[in-house]
């Protein structure tokens, strides 16, 4: 096949980010897996006893490790996304951090959200969790609110859909720890298709409930220090781990097209379940693996022998790892020199095994390795599996951090993942190439705006702070052209309600201006205007277009929500308590309930609640009857005064 036809079935990685054990983005992933970091820990308090249930020698009802890797699941910016304090607490964790992933990542990809508003972008979520809904259910009828509604796993996909008003494909894809990966292939084949333009694909995973633990310790397969050990003759199974990561695909003639960074191309994938091939729908099969392995290369179009590092499943299982070693030295050794092994690893040896999100971790390293030309080590490998033929496959684990081989081409990366559903994914990558300046500077040392906007002044303040670092001479914002870096913040970042604009020829004079140096920056009326909020025609500014570049990432202004935990906010008087909680927005006595955010379903809540704080009962029709905060304030004083 051409290299034509091939780039016109392949999509392009557009954007990416994540939320993983140690790594709040994908450059701190980068930055840990170079150091060769084990961010595995302690389970945490807040998530469950792990005291009353570890047991070096577990028998039945108890763990075998009390480590697993973990992320910061409370906290969150409700304020940005619209939901009160007691929304933001009963909703799943995972929903929220998709949320503000999925923010990210487009931010990344340079993709305006109002801009995609309307449109038919896809929505695929890897998951197999509902850990908040279960514990909360746990808690007996009583404790069944009509919240909990907002929960149920088919919501993940349909929170995001909604947030941004995508109105293409919107699925949970629930294929055990295959989940993410299947999802990618599915994003792929509806672009293909053209069902969508635009595809945001997401793996979520966020482990607050013992019992899968307890599961794979009573079957064994639990490994006893939290440690995914993959390929070493010491490797004693499941090590779990939370994980959310999202990416942006679009096809890539159209992200050639549009301008867009392209972080990696998509080249071919393919999804496939072992069948009856294997003695247990629970047993990994060879055959399974060795079908999708050369289905995918067939999609792509391309010679397995040309791939140069594969991110395995890799889950350090001491009976899966050889089958899956074996499948890789078969289909990708084939016709490979000796002397050019197959390099392979797995990101679980440093975070754990995210499950249903471990695709999308192993798939994000893939192209952070793509895109830094290197390979990091795959850790707590002493001692090769015995298990596996290593003298026979041409295959190799790096020990340290070392290069992709330079072939005088584009390097090919693999990623594998495997679920208990017998499920078997791999998507084919490849290196984006070197992109080309579609705008040359013409007039260097002419002063443009840079316009920064946020949804609270406090966040507008980060942000310029973020720009400043960005900006400096050791920040990655100094590699790029004043033009090109307040031409990406001009069109390719959605512009909210507090706004700050600088003007500058340089990147110190930029600096200069957003730290507050007196006497610098300059001023012009398109500055004065956008800071005033009236619409910019960032065109005039901008006539013969412009490059995009990577520009810093929205502050989150975040509080922690979780629930049982209280507050120490003032609740000695019902009005203020329900308005702290239930409202999404600023008011005044004369706002309607309405417009700050206290709609049926939330009075509802608020009955509920009052009823308990009172111990009074409250008459839902009466409370349904309030229009405005002021209406609220004065009943809720004599609720006050009737429970006295």
């Amino acid at each position: 096949m051409k290299r034509s036809d091939v780039d016109s079935r392949s999509v392009a990685v557009v954007g990416m980010a994540c939320r993983l054990p140690g790594a709040s983005g994908a450059d701190e992933l980068w930055a840990l897996l170079r150091s060769g970091s084990d961010v595995t820990s302690e389970t945490p308090p807040e998530r469950y006893d792990v005291d009353a249930l570890f047991d070096p020698h577990p028998g039945p009802g108890r763990l075998a490790s009390r480590r697993a890797g973990y992320v910061d699941a409370a906290d969150f910016d409700a304020e940005f996304f619209g939901l009160s304090g007691a929304e933001a607490v009963e909703l799943d964790p995972q929903q929220r951090l998709l949320l503000m992933t999925a923010w990210e990542a487009l931010e990344d990809a340079g993709q305006r959200a109002d801009q995609l508003a309307g449109s038919r972008a896809g929505v695929f979520v890897g998951n197999a969790r509902a850990d908040y809904l279960e514990l909360a259910l746990r808690q007996g009828p009583e404790a069944v609110t009509a919240a909990h509604l907002h929960n149920f796993r088919s919501l993940l996909a349909a929170r995001l859909s909604h947030f941004y008003d995508l109105r293409g494909p919107s699925v949970v894809v629930d294929t055990a720890c295959s989940s993410s990966l299947t999802a990618v292939h599915q994003a792929v084949q509806s672009l293909r298709a053209r069902e969508t333009p635009l595809a945001l694909v997401a793996g979520v995973n966020i482990k607050i409930r013992p019992d899968e633990g307890l599961v794979m310790t009573a079957a064994g397969g639990m490994s006893a220090d939290g440690r995914s050990r993959f390929g070493d003759a010491a490797a004693d199974g499941h090590a779990p781990s939370d994980a959310v990561g999202v990416v942006v695909l679009k096809p890539l003639t159209a992200a050639l097209a549009d301008g867009d960074r392209i972080r990696a191309v998509i080249q071919g994938s393919a999804v496939g379940n072992d069948g009856r091939t294997s003695d247990s729908v629970l047993n990994s099969s060879l055959t399974g693996q060795l079908e999708v392995l050369r289905w995918a290369y067939e999609d792509a179009a391309l010679d397995p022998a040309e791939v140069d590092y594969v991110e395995a499943h890799g889950s350090g299982s001491p009976s899966f790892d050889p089958l899956e070693l074996t499948a890789l030295g078969q289909v990708l050794g084939r016709g490979r020199p000796t002397n050019r092994p197959l390099l392979v690893g797995s990101v679980k040896t440093n975070i754990g095994h995210a499950e249903a999100a471990g695709g999308l971790a192993g798939l994000i390293k893939t192209v952070l390795c793509l895109e830094h030309g290197k390979v990091p080590a795959s850790l707590h490998l002493s001692t090769p599996n015995p298990k596996v033929p290593w003298d026979r496959l041409p295959l190799a684990i790096p020990g340290a951090l070392c290069k992709l081989p330079d072939r005088g081409r584009p390097a090919v990366a693999g990623v594998s993942a495997q679920g208990s559903s017998a499920l078997n994914a791999h998507v084919v990558l490849r290196q984006a190439d070197a992109p080309k300046s579609r705008v040359r500077d013409a007039k260097p040392g002419k002063p443009y705006v840079l316009p920064l906007s946020a949804r609270t002044p406090a966040a507008l303040d980060a942000l310029a702070r973020r720009y400043a670092e960005h900006l400096s001479p050791t920040g990655p914002g100094w590699a790029h052209s004043v033009r090109d870096i307040c031409f990406s913040a001009a069109t390719r970042r959605q512009h909210h309600e507090h706004r700050m604009a600088v003007v500058g020829a340089t990147h110190e004079e930029l600096v200069a201006a957003l730290t507050g140096t007196p006497g610098a920056g300059g001023e012009s009326e398109l500055a004065a205007q956008y800071r005033r909020g009236e619409h910019v025609d960032w065109n005039k500014e901008f006539k013969r277009g412009g490059n995009y570049v990577p520009l810093p990432l929205y502050p989150w202004q975040t509080k922690r929500y979780w629930q049982g935990e209280g507050t120490t906010a003032d609740d000695s008087d019902l009005t203020s308590w329900v308005l702290r909680e239930h409202a999404r927005t600023g008011f005044d006595d004369g706002s309607t309930l309405t417009e700050i955010g206290i709609d049926s379903l939330a009075k509802l809540r608020i009955v509920v609640e009052l009823t308990k704080r009172s111990n009074h009962e409250v008459d839902p029709e009466e409370f349904g009857r309030l229009r405005t905060v002021g209406e609220l304030r004065e009943w809720t004083r004599a609720l006050e005064a009737a429970a006295r």
